[in-house]
């Protein structure tokens, strides 16, 4: 059986907010799988990037309609986590951005 680690993180989200976030208050942003809990979001992280998770936060994002040349185009809707790890821990993965 494969490690779904690497399926329910899909990417870190690296935006002007999440940087001050992480720098701030040592919370990482993720984009996740639509069907993954807190539990497993929570496993996830702390096995990937062996840090202690305190809280996990989920909230779904809608997707949004985009045109592309005279046609219009809706977005896949997806899942967002905000992960609160313990103070002094680090991340390495975000530590050149």
């Amino acid at each position: 059986m494969r490690d779904k680690t690497y399926v329910i993180l899909k990417r870190p989200l690296i935006t002007e907010k999440s940087t001050t976030d992480k720098e701030q208050h040592n919370k990482l942003h993720f984009e996740v799988d639509r069907r993954a809990n807190k539990i497993e979001i929570k496993e996830a992280v702390e096995k990937m990037f062996k840090v202690n998770v305190l809280e996990v936060r989920t909230l779904k994002v809608k997707g949004h309609n985009k045109r592309v040349g005279r046609h219009t185009v809706r977005t896949s809707d997806w899942k967002k986590a905000i992960v609160t790890i313990k103070p002094g821990q680090r991340v390495e993965f975000f530590e050149g951005v």
